[in-house]
């Protein structure tokens, strides 16, 4: 099975970053900044950004995003120089990507929940000449000393006396934006480092349009569209399922600074909100809040999700009581920059244990330890090639040399694809439990135990045993005081016996994350072994 072609725009073979042949969009914009303007052209007057009591029309963004790319220019920045952005969901953030765009800048994503050593890396290695930052951030910013290529340094603050944010933005609109290549890096993204050194992705042009071309296509937005960014829009679904993917059917995106289920619901239902990208655990807060009924969501009619498995129960709550809402599993990456799969809405319910078909365009294979593809339904590494594939690490070619090979990245996920060509993903390489030469697959236990009512979120790890060499290990965050013995007894009525974790720690504690928001697996197994 694969995306119907009625949906889906026209595509052809095309060389990318020399060697690689990959399916493309036939009709597709040149570069980001090209795809903004085209939405200013079809919807000028209709609304794009909404933030608190600030709401821009496409023109207004266009114009707003031009003064910003002047004040870059005066700045004395060129095409191909990297600009650090340490915010949070804001305006701004999104004038600001346009901006770089425009001037053929390299957009530097940082995460807000990053630390000082941190925040030093990325800017050193990716060589940020300008941060723009939160002025409540600025004890967490580097001693000067310690990143000297960054040679100016940008506070944004509501508060104008905090602020240098006009050093950017009150200028005259630049002229015509700068050429840029489609394959020229757009943004770098860095991956979470949860061993060693993050790594920093590099987007191209190309890879964010064709990413957001999917979007639309398979979930068939439109002008009419509302999303609500309740996601980081530093992390690549914020900027690519929310940002990008709006400008490419100029629609309107309603930004909020950090998401909270009794304030999403209010602003969905005053905005009537028509598509979001969350994680399930979203969707089972917002359904938790004691007033759901009282709000009519009745527009909302893409529900995007990923990064963890949607409990079945959370599945049947949304169908009762929003009918016209289809729930669409969306599996990615920063590298693939977002979506690999996408779920078909009117297909969610009868494969839950999938995450979709491959996007348009996509091709995933599922490899052995050494790289020769293995069977229909057998487990293995699944490899991902298409053109939203990124082209490689910012100056490393090592991790490059290891993680790509002829244009397919090396997703290090265990999985499978059936012969009806739905992907399964079971788990990390390095996650998978080996409890006596039985294979134990985290993701399927912590998705038993999040159809538990009392279950928050889980982490599966492995627990070293002499004996078996690992034992299954639980960490479970509650919202309600419940033993260990009874999730235990409701793992066991769902999962073969060796699965069943063996030792269990509950918690009202939310799991530990690093700043892209992954569990800390290592962190929780280090506690362990010590």
């Amino acid at each position: 099975m694969n995306w119907s072609h009625s949906q889906i725009p026209p595509m052809r073979l095309e060389a990318r970053f020399g060697d690689r042949v990959v399916p493309v969009f036939c009709d597709r914009p040149a570069s980001v900044w090209a795809m903004v303007a085209e939405a200013a052209a079809r919807n000028p007057d209709g609304e794009a950004l909404i933030c608190g009591d600030v709401r821009l029309s496409w023109r207004e963004t266009v114009a707003r995003s031009a003064q910003i790319a002047a004040g870059f220019r005066k700045l004395g920045l060129a095409s191909g120089d990297r600009v650090g952005l340490l915010l949070g969901n804001r305006i701004e953030f999104v004038l600001t990507v346009f901006a770089a765009a425009h001037e053929g800048l390299v957009t530097v994503l940082l995460s807000t929940r990053q630390q000082k050593p941190e925040i030093a890396y990325v800017l050193n290695d990716c060589g940020a000449k300008i941060l723009i930052h939160e002025a409540a951030l600025a004890d967490r910013l580097p001693e000067p000393g310690d990143v000297p290529d960054v040679t100016h340094r940008i506070a944004i603050d509501n508060d104008p006396r905090l602020s240098r944010f006009s050093e950017l933005a009150d200028n005259a609109p630049a002229p015509a934006p700068v050429d840029v290549g489609e394959e020229d890096t757009a943004m770098i993204l860095y991956t979470s480092g949860t061993t060693g050194k993050p790594k920093g992705a590099m987007l191209a042009n190309c890879n964010i349009i064709h990413s957001s071309i999917v979007f639309v296509s398979c979930m068939e937005l439109t002008a009419a569209d509302r999303s609500i960014a309740a996601v980081p829009l530093g992390h690549v679904t914020g900027v690519i399922a929310n940002i990008t993917t709006m400008a490419r059917c100029a629609g309107t995106l309603i930004i909020m600074a950090e998401f909270k289920a009794a304030e999403y619901l209010k602003l969905a239902a005053r905005e009537r909100v028509t598509y979001t990208v969350m994680v399930p655990a979203m969707y089972n807060l917002c359904l938790l809040q004691p007033d759901f009924d009282s709000y009519d969501l009745s527009s909302w009619r893409i529900g995007g999700y990923g990064g963890a498995p949607m409990p079945i129960a959370t599945i049947e709550k949304l169908d009762a009581k929003i009918p016209g809402l289809k729930l669409m599993n969306a599996y990615g990456s920063t590298e693939t920059t977002s979506p690999s799969t996408i779920m078909p809405g009117e297909l969610t319910a009868s494969h839950i244990d999938s995450v979709g078909l491959p996007c348009p365009g996509a091709r995933i294979v599922v490899m052995d330890a050494q790289g020769r593809e293995l069977p229909r339904g057998e487990v293995g590494e699944l490899w991902i090639q298409s053109a939203s594939v990124i082209k490689g690490y910012w100056n490393n070619p090592k991790a490059t040399a290891e993680s790509f090979t002829a244009g397919f990245w090396h997703s290090g996920d265990l999985g499978s694809i059936d012969e009806e060509n739905f992907v399964r993903v079971f788990d990390r390489q390095k996650d998978m439990i080996n409890r006596g030469g039985l294979k134990i697959y985290s993701a399927e236990v912590e998705s038993v135990l999040a159809g538990h009512p009392a279950v928050v979120e889980s982490a599966i790890v492995a627990k070293p045993c002499p004996v078996l060499g690992e034992r299954v290990h639980a960490v479970v965050v509650t919202r309600a005081q419940v033993d260990a013995e009874v999730l235990r007894a409701w793992c066991a009525e769902r999962l073969s016996d060796y699965k069943v974790p063996e030792t269990m720690v509950v918690t009202p504690e939310p799991l530990p994350r690093n700043a892209n928001g992954k569990v800390l697996k290592r962190q929780l197994r280090e506690t362990l072994s010590a």
